[in-house]
């Protein structure tokens, strides 16, 4: 089974969070915070601020967190995937994109109440933990966990557990 360790940092200017447009294979979208898979040799918060300014330009060294975490298993897929999500307490720099991946196409300042808007249809994994933790209602734990049935993009379904 293939895993994933992946971060996701919380960037907030004013009201303001910093969203990040992901292009992934076959067509897809969604919006997230920005973030990525760590790189095997590097510590969450190493690989977070290296991901973050690929994705956004921008320069965070100090975190706070983790925040929550994500917990994802699709047996089906044959996959497995954890993500922690930190709250940067500060950043330098502007907005500029240079994703050596490519999957980074947009990294926009959003209000904090249109986020649940932009999010509408997103996954699950990527919605729930987000809104929890802007409206103040994360689980005791800190976690999320869900379950992905199914193989197919369109013919998964996600629980939470």
């Amino acid at each position: 089974m293939r895993s994933w360790a992946v971060a996701g940092g919380v960037i907030a200017n004013a009201d303001r969070i910093l969203m990040v447009h992901n292009h992934r294979r076959g067509g897809r979208t969604d919006w997230s915070t920005p973030g990525g898979v760590i790189d095997d040799g590097e510590t969450v918060l190493e690989g977070l601020s290296r991901e973050v300014e690929e994705e956004t330009g921008l320069i965070v060294r100090d975190w706070t967190g983790p925040l929550y975490t994500v917990w994802a298993e699709a047996v089906d897929m044959n996959w497995t995937l954890r993500v922690e999500v930190h709250l940067a307490n500060s950043y330098l720099g502007e907005l500029n994109i240079d994703d050596p991946d490519g999957i980074v196409r947009e990294a926009r300042w959003v209000q904090r109440e249109a986020i649940d808007e932009l999010l509408d249809g997103q996954q699950l994994w990527l919605r729930e933990p987000l809104m929890g933790y802007l409206n103040g209602d994360l689980p005791e734990t800190g976690e999320y966990r869900y379950r992905i049935l199914g193989s197919g993009d369109s013919e998964f379904r996600v629980e939470r557990i």
